[in-house]
């Protein structure tokens, strides 16, 4: 682990077991996979010391906003793998979207699914460019799931509820749907049919947020997000 913050070495040793060191030297040529973890802006920074050593090695990146091809210049590298992780991974239940470039082996895929294993489940794309969508989906997702926790936290609260007894409501309610979509063949669509009764509780709901224009409004966020995505692409990769 190279870190040029002494406190952040220090920890990283004390409760990892992990070797550290401030500054980038050849026994970093020993390694088998470069794991690139900076931000988008400091990474030519940090990969110029880098370069003369880490030729052999698969690079591995989990940096926003740096495509593939910025590490091939910086490393001199083609076996590259991006991934998109989300924060749920603090907690094993993240997803990752992943892309290899062509020269990344069967067996070094393996390798970069094997690294993220503990964070979560992982996902494929075939083309660098959906990892924008996939930072769209489920990159900023989380937040997304935490927006409306917070709506309905705040409905609670107006119809009398505490914020306490909204939140473990919001959560639960989250919690529950999810693993019953995960567990069923059937769409999303037929699951929100049937418990929707016409002219009951959850029809008047739905038929508010139609009005609203909700569902255009969080596709057109999601989409605007994909955009961003792609700008900070052609900002620092």
């Amino acid at each position: 682990m190279i870190d040029p913050g002494e406190a952040q070495r220090a920890k990283l040793a004390a409760e990892h077991g992990v070797r550290t060191q401030a500054a980038a030297d050849a026994s970093l040529a020993q390694a088998a996979v470069v794991v690139w973890a900076v931000k988008p802006q400091l990474f030519g920074e940090a990969a110029a010391p880098c370069s003369a050593h880490v030729r052999g090695a698969l690079q591995f990146s989990v940096m926003a906003g740096i495509r593939s091809e910025a590490i091939v210049r910086a490393t001199g590298s083609e076996r590259v793998v991006r991934s998109m992780p989300n924060t749920p991974a603090l907690i094993g239940q993240g997803i990752a979207g992943l892309f290899a470039r062509d020269a990344v082996s069967a067996a070094e895929r393996a390798t970069a699914e094997a690294l993220l294993a503990p964070t979560g489940r992982t996902l494929w794309v075939a083309r660098e460019e959906d990892l924008d969508a996939v930072t769209a989906l489920s990159g900023s997702g989380p937040a997304y799931v935490f927006y409306f926790v917070e709506a309905m936290v705040q409905a609670a609260q107006e119809m009398g509820l505490s914020a306490e007894q909204g939140k473990q409501l919001a959560l639960a309610t989250f919690a529950g749907a999810t693993a019953l979509a995960q567990r069923s063949t059937e769409p999303p669509e037929v699951l929100r049919e049937r418990v929707t009764s016409k002219g009951g509780t959850t029809h008047a709901a739905l038929t508010s947020m139609e009005a609203s224009g909700m569902k255009a409004a969080f596709v057109k966020a999601l989409k605007a997000a994909q955009h961003r995505a792609k700008e900070l692409g052609d900002q620092f990769g």
